[in-house]
């Protein structure tokens, strides 16, 4: 029985399109993925210069290793189609659609990257796609949006824009507990990855880590970040501890005995052992392998 290969998607940290200095450093302090913001971060006179950036940094490979998310402005404003072909052309693994309110929207998208790929002869297909759910006609929609294409690979809450749209503010996470639901439901019934907000204050590490407990309770793949102090905390939160680990290698070395043997049921230690904690074991060991953890 072979453990089941997971894709590490713990931490996105948002780097703004603009800052030439951020591009050309954070790549040192390992984030799982990196996006990097031409909306939101990015005032609209350096819009043309953050392009040029993001485009020759994906070029670049400082980043090798890294998932590299592209976070493009909407493609109903002026900057979204070139934004795209930046990114696209530039070889972003992923493209992140902010405020994605349909289904339609990701369609919209993903024609517009398959055209890009055939014009600048990248491979069809290449490019994934995740969507940004900002509002309450995006968490009502979730479930379509994350199954709207073969290349969605994930869909995120962004809780600023979606407490203002449901004439609310940020607070102990009550204001969020159904969004985050129903993201992570819809997530996983597309069989993608789901992320959680941001958490903005950097000098809250207890506050971050409670919410981060939160998150991983409830399922979430990753969270996005706007420090990189924030990283290694989230990563060390997610990461299985030996305990998990251990318990997880006996519960797999019984259900390999049981196979071997011909046994239909599966005991430890007198408990039964069925499928879906075999399955989890074998998941827990293999994000301890991908989280350096001594398996």
């Amino acid at each position: 029985m072979g453990d089941t290969p997971v894709t590490l998607r713990r931490s996105m940290l948002f780097m703004p399109g603009s800052n030439a200095a951020m591009l050309s450093t954070a790549f040192v302090f390992k984030p799982d993925s990196v996006m990097f913001d031409l909306e939101d971060a990015v005032s609209l006179r350096e819009k043309d210069a953050a392009r040029f950036l993001v485009y020759h940094t994906l070029k670049s490979s400082l980043y090798d290793g890294i998932e590299r998310v592209v976070r493009i402005n909407p493609l109903s404003t002026p900057f979204g189609r070139d934004d795209l072909e930046a990114a696209v052309r530039g070889g972003a693994d992923v493209i992140r659609l902010p405020k994605t309110e349909t289904a339609a929207d990701v369609e919209e998208l993903e024609a517009c990257v398959k055209e890009i790929e055939l014009s600048c002869g990248r491979e069809v297909g290449s490019t994934m796609l995740m969507a940004a759910i900002e509002s309450a006609s995006g968490v009502v929609n979730a479930l379509s949006i994350a199954q709207s294409s073969s290349r969605m690979m994930g869909i995120a809450l962004a809780g600023f824009d979606y407490v203002t749209d449901m004439q609310t503010e940020r607070g102990d996470g009550t204001e969020l507990f159904y969004a985050r639901c129903a993201v992570l439901h819809a997530a996983r019934a597309a069989k993608i990855d789901a992320f959680d907000v941001v958490f903005s204050d950097l000098n809250d590490e207890a506050g971050f880590l409670r919410e981060v407990d939160i998150i991983k309770r409830l399922g979430f793949n990753g969270k996005s970040l706007i420090n990189p102090r924030q990283i290694e905390l989230l990563h060390r939160a997610y990461a299985p501890t030996q305990e998990d680990v251990d318990y997880a290698n006996r519960v797999v070395a019984a259900a390999e005995k049981a196979e071997k043997e011909g046994l239909g049921v599966i005991s430890l230690n007198g408990k039964m052992i069925d499928a879906p904690i075999v399955e989890n074991a074998k998941r827990v060991i293999s994000r301890a392998k991908a989280s350096g953890v001594r398996w």
